[in-house]
């Protein structure tokens, strides 16, 4: 079985640009040392982990548990979290669009009580 450790490392650090952190921040909400973390977005050491390692990481990265491992299989279908980023940008202009339709209902309620 291939394993893609560069798509992981890729997806790692897209994720923490996406989100501000940084790999010791990572590393404490993981539970997974920061050596590894390391090891693991710069593809330094590409020795067998325990799926619990990258289970951890994706839950603290705010993907689902099996996303990191999926990715290493070439079994995700957008790795650098492209997904992710889509559908915050579709809930922001659904956010946005309910917005003004709450301020037009609001500016009609005032008006019309006036």
């Amino acid at each position: 079985m291939t394993q893609d450790w560069q798509a992981v490392a890729t997806a790692i650090a897209n994720r923490l640009d996406e989100r501000g952190m940084t790999m010791t921040e990572l590393a404490g909400r993981s539970g997974v040392s920061l050596t590894t973390v390391r090891e693991l977005i710069h593809v330094l050491n590409t020795r067998r982990r325990q799926p619990r390692t990258l289970t951890a990481l994706s839950v603290a990265l705010g993907w689902p548990a099996e996303h990191l491992g999926e990715i290493l299989r070439g079994q995700a279908s957008r790795p650098d979290g492209a997904a992710d980023a889509d559908s915050l940008a579709t809930i922001r202009a659904e956010l946005l669009d309910l917005q003004a339709r709450v301020s037009a209902l609001e500016a009609d309620r005032d008006s019309a009580s006036r």
